[in-house]
């Protein structure tokens, strides 16, 4: 899911195997980049190839499939599916293996990069999601203990999260390592009697806040939204020092929450020159939250097939789908 400088800087490998769908993402994105899905459609040629990259989150996967199955059946594209981390994804854009990233967290180390100084990527307009990072616990810990939504507590409650990997401190649960996180500055400058803990793929979390709510067990994991899972389970926020614009301009000093962020699309310079009818479709593609989430419950939770998912989605909103297309 940057989620700040890398998600280094946020919602499916491992999140794959425990969801049972085959998507060929490997736990928050291997460093290769590799073709894992290849859809032609008829009249392929007037569009071409089509390389939407895949960062390791449901999300992005609904946002990638929903494009791509638009592009292939309304515009003939030849489209595939690269399973990429963040980073790796700009670097595709830049040297042409890559055509979009569809879902943006931020990074602006790497929009100074590509964008500013290189030029070899664009700015290809907003996904109309909205995106939360921060730090969670289940439902029941908040019932319990009030005041542990408030970061000030946290260290009273430092010893109900001790575990074996925590060195006897409080753990604090993180996603994939590609993920945007601020968290080890966080528990630093605040200093919290806490360890951060690699929790691995989205679908990792999730079932770890799914055993700590069923068994009540004591977690308190870094998580973000747009996400299917809050359908479920009603995570409650830790309330971290307020977000003030260039607060966390340091990563060494960040000691505040996590900005909001607009997510974006990304297209290389080359490919928005290109011609291709598949440009002004990435341009125009917008939808909500709970778009979003929709289609990667069908992917998650009900087991869908992720083109499966994003055709019934299409089939469903073929209004929204035609404004993209105009």
């Amino acid at each position: 899911m940057a989620r700040r400088p890398r998600r280094t800087q946020s919602v499916v490998l491992a999140a794959v195997s425990v969801l049972g769908m085959s998507l060929g993402l490997a736990a928050c994105g291997g460093g290769d980049i590799s073709d894992t899905t290849t859809a032609g459609g008829d009249g392929g040629a007037s569009c071409g190839d089509l390389r939407i990259a895949v960062n390791p989150w449901t999300g992005y996967v609904s946002n990638a499939h929903v494009i791509g199955q638009v592009a292939k059946e309304k515009l003939g594209c030849n489209v595939t599916y690269p399973d990429v981390k963040e980073e790796v994804g700009w670097q595709g854009m830049a040297d042409g293996s890559i055509d979009t990233i569809v879902e943006n967290w931020g990074h602006p180390d790497l929009v100074k990069k590509y964008i500013d100084d290189a030029g070899t990527v664009e700015d290809a307009g907003l996904t109309g999601n909205d995106g939360i990072i921060g730090w969670y616990v289940p439902p029941w810990m908040a019932e319990k203990y009030p005041d542990i939504t408030n970061w000030e507590n946290l260290n009273k409650y430092a010893d109900l999260f001790k575990t074996s990997e925590s060195g006897g401190k409080g753990q604090l649960l993180d996603g994939d390592p590609s993920y945007v996180t601020n968290d080890e500055a966080l528990v630093k400058n605040l200093k919290l009697n806490y360890q951060v803990v690699v929790g691995g793929s989205e679908a990792a979390l999730i079932q770890s806040f799914r055993s700590a709510e069923e068994n009540k067990t004591p977690l308190l994991a870094y998580f973000y939204e747009p996400q299917w899972f809050f359908d479920e389970l009603a995570l409650v926020h830790v309330d971290l020092p307020k977000y003030t614009e260039g607060c966390d301009a340091d990563p060494a000093k960040v000691a505040c929450d996590y900005p909001p962020y607009a997510l974006n699309k990304l297209i290389s310079t080359k490919f928005a020159d290109s011609g291709s009818p598949a440009v002004d479709l990435i341009k125009n593609f917008t939808w909500t939250n709970e778009d979003q989430n929709l289609v990667s419950k069908y992917i998650a939770e009900d087991g869908m097939d992720p083109d499966d998912a994003a055709q019934k989605w299409i089939d469903d909103n073929p209004d929204k789908v035609d404004a993209w297309l105009s």
